[in-house]
C-alpha cells in the first residue's frame, strides 16, 4: 500500500511503487480525468501537478509522489485559478474532441499560479508538449489570456 495526498485528500493504492501515478488514478482510484495520450511523456494528455507543479503522469511513478501532493482536473472546479481556466475554455469553445484538454487545462492552471500576466511566449513556452492533435493553440492561447484577465 501507498498513501497518496490527492487533491488534498490522503488515499491508500494498493499498487507497486514503480505503478505510474496515471494508472494509480485511472485504474485504482478510478479517476479517469487524467487521459492516456502517448505513454511516453511526449504528448501532455496525462499532466497533473505535483507540489504545483505540471508533470507528466504516465512517466512518473508513485514513488516519486511519496510526501507530494497531487493535483487532478477533478480538484479544478474547487481551485480558484482552475475554475477561472475552465471557465475561459468554455466561454472560447477551446475543446473539440476534447482528448487532451485535461492536461491542458492543468498545464494553463500551474502557468496562471506563477505568471498572472503572461505573453505569448510566456504561454507558447508553458504549454510546449502539450499537444492538441484538434490544432486548437491559438484558443488555448487566447483562452489563458482570458482567465489571466478574469482572475486580475
Amino acid at each position: 500500500m501507498v498513501t497518496l495526498n490527492i487533491n488534498g485528500k490522503d488515499m491508500q493504492v494498493d499498487a507497486d511503487p514503480s505503478t505510474p501515478i496515471l494508472w494509480a488514478l485511472r485504474d485504482n482510484l478510478e479517476m479517469t480525468g487524467t487521459k492516456f495520450g502517448c505513454g511516453a511523456a511526449l504528448c501532455g494528455a496525462c499532466t497533473v501537478l505535483l507540489n504545483g507543479q505540471p508533470i507528466r503522469s504516465c512517466v512518473t511513478p508513485i514513488s516519486a509522489a511519496a510526501g507530494a501532493k497531487i493535483t487532478t482536473i477533478e480538484a479544478m472546479q474547487a481551485d480558484r485559478i482552475g475554475k477561472a481556466v475552465q471557465a475561459a475554455w468554455v466561454k472560447l469553445d477551446v475543446p473539440q474532441c476534447g482528448y487532451c484538454q485535461s492536461g491542458q487545462v492543468m498545464t494553463a492552471t500551474a502557468l496562471l499560479r506563477s505568471n498572472k500576466s503572461p505573453s505569448d511566449a510566456d504561454i507558447d513556452a508553458a504549454m510546449s508538449g502539450n499537444i492538441c492533435r484538434c490544432g486548437t493553440y491559438q484558443r488555448i492561447r487566447a483562452a489563458i489570456k482570458d482567465a489571466s484577465k478574469a482572475l486580475s
